[in-house]
């Protein structure tokens, strides 16, 4: 193929020519990435695509006017179906417009067109302006919540992981106090098989939630069971369970162990229970409402825990033996009906799942918290994992996304996550993207989404190639924005973008106008001289927060405790890196201190150099403050800086030289919310948003 050709397929396929690189220069990708990639997406090279009637999808915004040109030649007969089932029908000639009017209601509804023996259908989506909003904010009001990482929730109660139960007394003191939002990290779906694979980023599938959060004393058929209680009180368990509560970071293996036992113990009075009992009923309607989709996960649990178990593949279905590496083979098939009662088993744990999470839900309500909860949507899915297993050909199995590199990560950044195919997508009338955001906005009043430049584009990294040998690859910005808006207004869920980093001036715009919220981050709130931006010019359709999971806790940022683990984990191989970011540092730090004096968040007395200045409490609390007084709509804090905690959740950049995502929080629940320090403080942050 001649260069000329390659660059016009990839272009084609929204491989985009070039970017800007780290030192600010645009730089072309290679024709080796082009290639690769193209491959990737399983694209004709030589080929120009099919030409049809219509595409399989249009979005429309609503009160505009819905005009199609159907192409090809000849006349067509067409009928519209709406999505409550009324019906239009005509005739019209190819190349001319077909004009269905403004006046279709928002929703998902179908156009046939039909040619002699030929049927083409298109998804007529139309779709309003903008996300949904609460009233609260409508009205102007500035909300405020915490922000927390669920595992790491110690109670009195817990078995050594955070859980639903937790999330639930976590709800109720922070509604309490004011707040208006629990935010959590993503509870997707992980890996009973496999509990040492605990990144919420990295999950098995983003339709379902994290088994681990399930709080087993909850259940009614765990205190049922007179064989569940006796393991409940013996010696063994109640030693095993102080040692999975005293550690300082999650013991996966050792809580996952725990909770299996547990719940298989309860199993079989669940079992028991008739069919018309009303936890059978609801639990036999779940199951219905999920579909192939809950299948397939429990299926995919299931077939992952009798692998491992006979040592043939613990890390993920890329390993298993051949026969069962594809989900519709005869092998699956016959392990599906062999172990019928296993699958279920892994569907009545989604379900106590779902069932306690609505529950944490249904008491914000109750308080009358104006969100409630957020929930966290990661950018992508594991390569290992149930969705990739379950749905191959929605999947580039053969790229990863990441980041190009910068001056923090000169090598670039390869998350291991295979992207979706935007192609695949679309010609599926971009039901797998509808398909997961009703799952991520059931039971929450807003939706953060991870690297909402998503929406836009994905830094694709061509399989076994380093992060900087890769390319951009186009996504259907105002046709996903859209959608969202559409499944947002009807989940009544607002939406959050994780906008950090380097943001297309062309993405800013859409997020904006389509009611989508920013994400701001005290650290990088400054100029480049390092003023930090007064309170009041934050922007105001957005989220504020001080840090998030890949960045220090305030004591950790004010003493440069994350650029000294940083360098001993070897995070930043190159010395004058290091040394530049110490710098940094100390010019940040000032410029917070200088910020701090000016909104008299202070008092008076305190000094006024940082060089030198140990992290106190009122400089804790001051930037705190500082933040509450910020004009934007949202606050979100974290419980680690009520408590002047320093290590990290995550260590970007690491794997296993850190325990990444197992960090507990120092004091349990009961006791930080009992503690007269972090109320007032708390009382203190409520006043200054409500002023």
């Amino acid at each position: 193929m001649e260069d000329k050709q390659l660059v016009e397929a990839a272009r084609r396929a929204g491989i985009l020519d070039s970017f800007i690189n780290m030192t600010d220069d645009v730089e072309t990708v290679s024709d080796d990435t082009r290639a690769a990639l193209l491959a990737a997406m399983g694209r004709d090279l030589s080929g120009v695509p099919d030409v049809t009637p219509v595409p399989p999808v249009k979005v429309f915004t609503q009160g505009k006017k819905v005009l199609l040109t159907p192409e090809v030649t000849g006349v067509f007969t067409w009928q519209l179906t709406l999505e409550n089932g009324s019906h239009k029908q005509g005739e019209i000639q190819a190349g001319k417009v077909l004009n269905l009017g403004a006046a279709l209601p928002a929703g998902y509804h179908q156009l046939t067109l039909a040619q002699n023996d030929n049927v083409w259908t298109c998804r007529i989506i139309v779709v309003p302006p903008r996300c949904y909003e609460p009233q609260a904010l409508l009205e102007g009001k500035k909300l405020w919540g915490a922000t927390v990482q669920l595992y790491t929730l110690r109670s009195e109660n817990n078995w050594g992981v955070g859980d639903f139960g937790d999330l639930k007394k976590m709800v109720e003191e922070v509604g309490k106090r004011g707040g208006a939002f629990v935010g959590l990290n993503p509870i997707h779906s992980l890996y009973p098989a496999n509990p040492q694979s605990a990144s919420p980023y990295s999950p098995s599938s983003r339709r379902w939630l994290n088994l681990t959060y399930i709080d087993v004393n909850a259940v009614e058929e765990f205190a049922a069971s007179s064989a569940a209680q006796t393991w409940w009180n013996s010696i063994e368990t109640h030693d095993a369970l102080l040692q999975a509560r005293s550690t300082d970071y999650v013991d996966y293996s050792l809580v996952m162990a725990l909770k299996s036992v547990a719940l298989k113990l309860a199993w079989p009075l669940f079992c028991e229970l008739t069919e018309d009992s009303p936890r059978k009923q609801d639990f036999r309607r779940f199951v219905e409402l999920g579909g192939d989709s809950l299948r397939q996960q429990a299926l995919f649990d299931a077939l992952h825990v009798h692998l491992r178990d006979l040592d043939l593949g613990q890390w993920g279905w890329p390993v298993w033996p051949q026969a069962y590496r594809d989900a519709q083979s005869t092998d699956v098939a016959q392990f599906s009906e062999r172990y019928a009662s296993e699958i279920e088993f892994y569907q009545w744990q989604q379900w106590l799942a779902h069932t306690q999470f609505s529950e944490c839900y249904q008491h914000s309500i109750e308080l009358k918290m104006p969100i409630g909860l957020y929930r966290d949507l990661a950018v992508g899915v594991a390569q290992g994992g149930a969705e990739t297993w379950s749905d191959p050909a929605l999947y580039c199995l053969k790229a990863t996304i990441g980041a190009p590199p910068d001056i923090l990560g000169p090598q670039g950044q390869n998350w291991g996550l295979p992207p979706i195919d935007p192609h695949e997508m679309k010609a599926r009338a971009y039901q797998p993207f509808i398909d997961l955001l009703r799952a991520n906005m059931a039971d929450c009043g807003a939706l953060r989404i991870d690297h909402v430049m998503g929406l836009l584009r994905l830094w694709w990294i061509p399989a076994d190639q380093e992060a900087g040998n890769g390319a951009y690859v186009r996504y259907p910005l105002e046709d996903l924005l859209g959608v969202l808006a559409l499944e947002s207004q009807r989940h009544e869920c607002m939406v959050i973008g994780e906008d950090l980093g380097t943001v297309p001036k062309e993405i800013v715009a859409s997020l904006r106008n389509s009611g989508v919220y920013s994400y701001k981050v005290l650290y990088f709130e400054h100029d480049k001289n390092f003023v930090y931006r007064p309170p009041q010019d934050y922007v105001s359709q957005a989220m504020a927060t001080v840090t998030t999971h890949d960045l220090p806790t305030l004591r950790g940022y004010w003493e440069g405790g994350d650029l000294t683990l940083g360098a001993s984990l070897g995070v930043y191989p190159d010395p004058q890196v290091l040394e530049k970011l110490r710098g940094e540092r100390e010019n940040s730090k000032q410029g917070l201190l200088n910020a701090l004096h000016l909104t008299q968040c202070v008092p008076k007395s305190t000094s006024r150099i940082a060089e030198g200045m140990p992290m106190t409490p009122l400089i804790n609390s001051g930037l705190q403050r500082y933040l509450a007084g910020s004009a934007s709509a949202l606050l979100g804090l974290q419980p680690e800086d009520w408590l002047d905690m320093d290590l990290p959740v995550n260590v970007p950049g690491t794997n296993t030289e850190y325990p990444n995502w197992r960090r507990k929080l120092t004091r349990m629940l009961e006791d930080m919310f009992g503690d007269e320090h972090i109320d007032a403080l708390l009382a203190d942050l409520n006043q200054r948003r409500q002023a």
